[in-house]
């Protein structure tokens, strides 16, 4: 299991949430196996951009992007799916 870190911008999506949803979110990211992210299929996607390797994990209505460093995820961004902030990121 992985230490799991959220950037400003991923606290702000989180607080803005129910409690509910919030746990739904952090127990996707924070249940990731190693194998998954050696291995990206469907529901995890990993891309290059600047120099570092980032992962899109999907989470109900949400894409959580994040990277790995040794033991822990970094949460970068918490957006909703299907938007312009989505798009853009994920293709930059």
């Amino acid at each position: 299991m992985f230490q799991v870190n959220f950037s400003e911008q991923s606290m702000r999506e989180l607080n803005e949430l129910d409690t509910r949803s919030q746990m739904m979110l952090v127990e996707v990211v924070s249940t990731l196996k190693q194998e998954q992210l050696d291995n990206p299929g469907e529901e995890i996607g990993r891309f290059q951009r600047g120099g570092k390797t980032f992962f899109r994990v999907r989470a109900g209505e949400f894409r959580i992007y994040f990277e790995q460093d040794g033991e822990t995820l970094y949460s970068h961004y918490i957006l909703h799916k299907n938007t312009l902030s989505d798009f853009i990121f994920r293709s930059k």
